[in-house]
């Protein structure tokens, strides 16, 4: 049904990719979203990488259909990355905080479909430059690291869309099929899912974090580290809330501490990175559930929109 430029690249059946949450895109997660038709992603942010290798090596168990892994590349210091990658089989990897000059000809070189995750328009064009497949375009709406000067999925987007050909996944403010739709109208070929895979049934965080989520309105998120590089949006706590006008500490010192957050529940041991989205998640639901979900949603609203201005 949504059969495009994604979908035909990438091997899958409907074009949403999972989010590369450190500690939290594993192979749990991921090949939950691969048997769903979508696309699973392993994470490398953690920088585990004798971890990140046997989390490859289980998708080889848990799923027959294609997944993909982030190359973080402020977080990873291996030089022989790419190698670790295409060694692994992989055949997509997106790239992201970091130059898209830095890994893509070799990843290319090595077979491997690249995309590169972009918040402006300027590294936008870094990015095709350098010669990348696609782009991810990521809107400051989203959870995680952000640039300090955010722009919206709803002006990014179309931004980017008009100035390039290339395939686009949005990021940043997604969650179900309507707001999927209302990205493919803006010039997205897929979206990609963060904040709502987080709170999935096959997420591996702990529990208080998921409920955390559901319970969270709209503006129970915070922006941190506005004065410095990278940005985060992270889930207002009481000890996030604390740093969220600092425009001197660095909040990244916060993230040391995540075990005692992602599976310990202490929501004030690290930062729950988190996306404005959360605002519009009211349950904890299974991934295929979520991606089909999607889907259908996205189909039925395109339908009514054609049936109502056509």
């Amino acid at each position: 049904m949504l059969e495009n430029r994604v979908t035909e690249m990438l091997g899958i059946e409907i074009p949403i990719i999972q989010a590369p949450m450190g500690w939290i895109a594993r192979s749990q997660l991921a090949s939950a979203v691969s048997n769903a038709g979508g696309m699973g992603i392993i994470e490398t942010s953690s920088g585990e990488l004798d971890t990140i290798r046997e989390e490859i090596r289980k998708m080889g168990d848990l799923t027959d259909k294609p997944f993909g892994v982030n190359i973080a590349q402020a977080f990873v210091s291996d030089p022989n990355i790419v190698e670790f990658v295409a060694g692994a089989g992989v055949k997509f990897v997106t790239t992201s905080a970091g130059s898209p000059m830095k890994y893509t000809a070799a990843l290319k070189e090595a077979g491997l479909t690249v995309f590169h995750v972009v918040p402006t328009l300027h590294a936008a064009e870094k990015a095709v430059e350098a010669g990348v497949d696609g782009l991810i375009v990521e809107g400051g709406e989203g959870g995680g690291f952000k640039n300090p000067r955010p722009v919206a999925t709803m002006v990014l987007l179309p931004l980017v869309a008009s100035a390039f050909e290339l395939p686009i996944v949005a990021a940043g403010g997604f969650v179900d099929g309507t707001s999927m739709a209302a990205g493919f109208a803006l010039g997205a070929e897929g979206i990609q899912l963060g904040t709502q895979m987080v709170a999935a049934a096959e997420s591996p965080v702990h529990d208080n974090w998921k409920q955390s989520i559901i319970a969270a309105r709209e503006t129970d998120t915070v922006v941190l580290n506005r004065h410095t590089s990278p940005a985060l949006r992270a889930l207002r706590t009481e000890r996030s809330e604390t740093y969220e006008f600092d425009n001197e500490e660095n909040a990244m010192g916060l993230l040391f501490d995540t075990r005692s957050l992602y599976f310990g529940g202490d929501m004030n041991g690290s930062l729950a990175l988190c996306g404005q989205v959360a605002g519009r998640i009211e349950e904890v639901r299974p991934v295929a559930e979520i991606i089909h979900g999607c889907a259908e949603e996205c189909m039925d609203t395109l339908k009514s929109l054609s049936r109502r201005y056509c």
